[in-house]
């Protein structure tokens, strides 16, 4: 297998010692993403909606820098600063995920990189 690191200008760089994605050829494994605007660095104000909706155009981004889509992912994982959450957050992720809606596990955590509300990390799958 030929892990292969995916990077785009389409979405944050890695803050850390990590990659955007990697790419296995038959799945690719998307970082978690918080609401960092690409170009400024910085999060989005407006909520945690605002949020949510600019981790999961970060995550598009990476996801078509391999070729893939929203409808390609089959797993997320929804970190959020508050369970108080789920609901308004459930509204954004509805817009971007198609039928059938990838499995997906949601978390309240003590904290998030940066101050942010909301982190996402999706699994993508090469199916055919």
């Amino acid at each position: 297998m030929t892990l292969r690191a995916v990077t785009t200008g389409g979405a944050p760089g890695a803050i850390g010692p990590y990659s955007q994605a990697i790419d296995t050829g038959a799945l690719v494994f998307v970082a978690g993403q918080v609401g960092l605007d690409p170009k400024s660095g910085e999060l989005v104000e407006g909520g945690v909606e605002a949020q949510a909706e600019r981790a999961l155009r970060n995550i598009t981004a990476i996801l078509d820098a391999c070729g893939l889509t929203m409808a390609d992912v089959v797993k997320t994982t929804v970190l959020l600063a508050d369970i108080e959450d789920f609901g308004s957050v459930n509204a954004v992720y509805a817009r971007f995920v198609s039928d059938p809606p990838p499995a997906r596990a949601t978390y309240q955590v003590a904290a998030l990189p940066r101050g942010a509300l909301i982190e996402i990390e999706a699994i993508a799958a090469r199916v055919g």
